[in-house]
């Protein structure tokens, strides 16, 4: 999809909204607006359908994108399903590979961000990053830099977010980007990276998203109590957060909280989350766990 040159950016407040992860938010500005470059009407609907995904309200995006809707806004009923249909994933994937062997259209980031983003979640980040690097696009810099961190890549991600500095310093996109090279980085950056994140708090509004983002700073300052606060903020706005779950349950290990507590919000997120990364690992060693435990009985009978 073409950037408009010389244009007032309508969408800066959806996109504020959406880069922060106040999906609800971003579809309530976005209802508000009224457009009449049609390329502005393309990326409004980008970043609904994108917020209804975030949301988990895959139904919407499955139902209102067909056949005759812009070549744009294919890519989004792809991810949709890719995510709401554990059955499907491995066809999507398959048909995916098939896609980005061909001639891809570098323009149509939206290709690129979804592409990139189902191959991030099959723990594909080379591919991922293969399918990226083709993009100038700010959005497609900082998604190669997640993933380039994912890798343990730090060099490679300090690389990245000097060329999303050079291209717009500003942008909530390259603050974001730092935040996140600065809280891997650690030691004395994890303060830069809380105060990115407190900033763009103060300037919009505290998400989950930020709030984890601060909770994990202070977490690895071992400020246990500024994390609580700042987590247990984030519950109230999303109480399924799976970021917020995550850091609760290595929060309550840490700071000496009682199994209880601990249990509650790991079966919180088994349940909101069962394919969860952390939640499959830690099921996977609790079985490991009892069946060594039922051979340890054996034995010692």
């Amino acid at each position: 999809m073409p950037e408009q040159q010389g244009e007032t950016d309508e969408l800066f407040d959806v996109k504020t909204q959406f880069y922060i992860g106040n999906y609800q938010s971003a579809i309530n500005e976005a209802q508000k607006l009224k457009l009449n470059n049609t390329f502005q009407k393309l990326e409004r609907d980008v970043f609904v359908y994108r917020s209804y995904i975030a949301l988990k309200k895959y139904g919407v995006v499955i139902n209102e994108i067909h056949g005759v809707s812009p070549q744009e806004l294919q890519p989004l009923k792809q991810l949709a399903e890719y995510l709401s249909q554990p059955s499907k994933r491995e066809s999507i994937v398959l048909k995916l590979d098939q896609q980005v062997s061909g001639n891809i259209d570098v323009n149509n980031h939206v290709f690129l961000l979804v592409a990139a983003t189902i191959y991030y979640n099959e723990n594909n980040y080379e591919t991922a990053l293969k399918v990226l690097h083709q993009s100038d696009n700010l959005e497609c810099r900082a998604l190669m830099l997640q993933a380039q961190l994912k890798m343990d890549r730090v060099d490679l991600a300090k690389k990245e977010l000097k060329s999303m500095q050079e291209i717009d310093d500003d942008a909530i996109l390259t603050q974001l980007a730092s935040a996140w090279v600065n809280l891997t980085v650690g030691g004395e950056k994890l303060q830069e990276a809380y105060y990115t994140f407190q900033e763009l708090a103060d300037k919009n509004t505290p998400t989950a998203l930020l709030l984890n983002g601060q909770a994990a700073c202070c977490i690895g300052q071992s400020k246990y109590e500024e994390a609580e606060s700042a987590l247990q903020d984030a519950l109230e706005k999303d109480s399924n957060n799976t970021d917020t779950l995550v850091n609760l349950v290595v929060l309550s290990q840490l700071s000496g909280k009682t199994p209880e507590v601990c249990n509650r919000y790991l079966s919180q997120l088994i349940d909101t989350a069962p394919e969860h990364p952390f939640a499959v690992e830690f099921q996977a060693k609790e079985k490991y766990f009892d069946l060594l435990a039922k051979q340890y009985v054996l034995t010692a009978a």
